[in-house]
């Protein structure tokens, strides 16, 4: 029961799929997704606060234009990473995603690290992008000649030279009501979610497609000049610059990970996680970067922080462009919707195999015996994304997100590594090509991005892992034991 004890356990891959199959089980997840939905799934959540919200950010505080550069970096350490993810998606094709990897290859204790740092992921990314919609309602609002008072429309808390400060704002309540609708949706059930978000799919890449080929049109191309500024410290402009914002945008391509969580609502999920997980990547890989090259060419880069930059490089281009605006603006608030919504439907499920593993109480392992869905984690997920997104502003957020992603992408590569010397003869539906130069290429880059996050981010984030430890030590650690020495796994209810 000692829990230094328990710490290297590892389940067995026929351990961590066990009655996947239990179909006529009363309350399980159902299985009703196919390839399709699941691209459009990770096209919903990747198209989404990476070009709506934080590349402005990116470009305006580190890269400037060459943030088509730090693009570029974080995509090749995303196809990289991708292809990690779906051989053990297809190997292991569990709810849990990079938790149940990491749970068969590297055991109990980095598994509680890196369901902890999903849960950081995936709550503060939902919070992060509803405060993006937040602001561009804020602004399709404002050209419609209805201002909302700002006391109500922005964060209370901001981070200045001292510290956590207060700005005088009440609540950012569009940011909050958004969160809690999006919640709401998601308990419902996954076929109503993929649905949903098939929809807000095809109407922000619509949008997108008319911002970047009317806005090619009325490029001025001295925005481009210089094309990466001169460093002004470590990580401002310069090379430092393009990493640090690369390490930022990395969160765009949050979308992946998450198809992996959806794999016990999906048909033959050996073959169609990875479809999902790979087309996904490619779809959006030329849409960023035509994106981001429309952006800087059609406004400074200086003029760019702001959670609604394409709103700000459409006014700036006159007439010919600010009709535009609201539709690129209508657009970012229904269709950053889908990205919150795929957060809700992930983490729930985080939630749920890590409840069926008793590190957390078996109440997040209960499914709903109507809407199929796991409601206690995703009413918990929602409440916490709807809190954060009110209170704190994008800045916070967005860094936070980065650390526990590259965490949890570095797990996986090293997973990959392990299984292949581990279990070699196992059948695996797709393979990771070249290992072990992809996986350790995909480390290398994630590692080498963790370095230029700054150091108030890591003290948060420490603070985080150290309550993570607790947590575990003063609960998973002995409820997982007793769990497995009484042969009992937390029933759905």
């Amino acid at each position: 029961m000692n829990a230094p004890r328990n710490w290297a356990h590892r389940k067995s891959i026929a351990e961590a799929i066990r009655g996947l199959d239990q179909e006529s089980a009363p309350a399980t997840l159902k299985r009703v997704l196919g390839p399709l939905d699941l691209v459009l799934v990770g096209v919903g959540v990747i198209v989404g606060g990476g070009i709506f919200v934080v590349t402005g950010n990116a470009a305006a505080q580190f890269a400037g234009p060459a943030i088509v550069l730090s693009f570029l970096i974080a995509g090749l350490g995303c196809a990289l990473i991708g292809m990690c993810y779906a051989e053990l998606a297809a190997m292991i094709p569990a709810a849990g995603s990079a938790y149940a990897f990491t749970y068969t290859a590297l055991g109990e204790a980095a598994a509680w690290i890196i369901g902890w740092n999903l849960l950081l992921e995936y709550v503060f990314a939902g919070s992060y992008v509803s405060v993006g919609w937040s602001g561009y309602l804020v602004s399709l609002l404002a050209q419609w000649g209805v201002p909302l008072p700002a006391a109500l429309t922005s964060a209370p808390f901001a981070i200045g030279a001292r510290g956590l400060t207060t700005t005088g704002s009440v609540i950012n309540g569009p940011a909050f009501l958004f969160a809690a609708a999006i919640a709401l949706i998601a308990l419902r059930g996954v076929r109503l979610s993929s649905i949903v978000n098939g929809v807000i799919v095809a109407l922000k890449v619509g949008a997108l497609l008319l911002f970047i080929g009317f806005g090619s049109l009325h490029i001025h191309p001295h925005n481009w000049t210089p094309f990466m500024p001169a460093n002004e410290g470590f990580g401002r402009f310069g090379w430092s610059g393009v990493l640090r914002a690369a390490a930022v945008v990395f969160v765009s391509y949050l979308g992946f990970d998450a198809i992996a969580t959806l794999a016990q609502d999906t048909r033959n999920p050996q073959r169609n996680v990875p479809i999902g997980i790979l087309g996904s990547l490619g779809a959006v890989s030329l849409l960023y970067i035509a994106v981001s090259l429309v952006l800087t060419g059609l406004v400074s880069y200086r003029m760019l922080d702001s959670a609604s930059p394409l709103s700000v490089a459409l006014r700036a281009g006159g007439p010919a462009l600010t009709w535009l605006s609201p539709i690129v603006d209508l657009a970012a608030v229904i269709g950053l919707g889908s990205v919150v919504l795929v957060v809700m439907l992930a983490q729930p499920r985080v939630l749920m195999a890590m409840g069926h593993d008793g590190l957390v109480p078996p109440v997040f392992a209960r499914v709903h015996s109507r809407f199929r869905t796991p409601h206690w984690g995703t009413i918990i997920c929602g409440l916490s994304v709807a809190v954060l997104a009110g209170l704190f502003p994008l800045s916070i957020l967005v860094q936070l997100v980065s650390v526990g992603t590259f965490t949890v992408f570095i797990a996986v590569a090293v997973s990959v590594l392990m299984l292949r010397y581990t279990d070699p003869d196992r059948h695996r539906p797709f393979r990771t090509p070249l290992v072990p130069l992809v996986p350790v290429a995909g480390f290398l880059i994630c590692a080498g991005l963790l370095i230029v996050i700054p150091l108030r981010t890591w003290a948060v984030y420490g603070i985080w892992v150290a309550l993570g430890i607790a947590t575990y030590l003063g609960y998973g650690a002995r409820s997982a034991a007793r769990l497995r020495e009484l042969g009992q796994i937390p029933g759905n209810a």
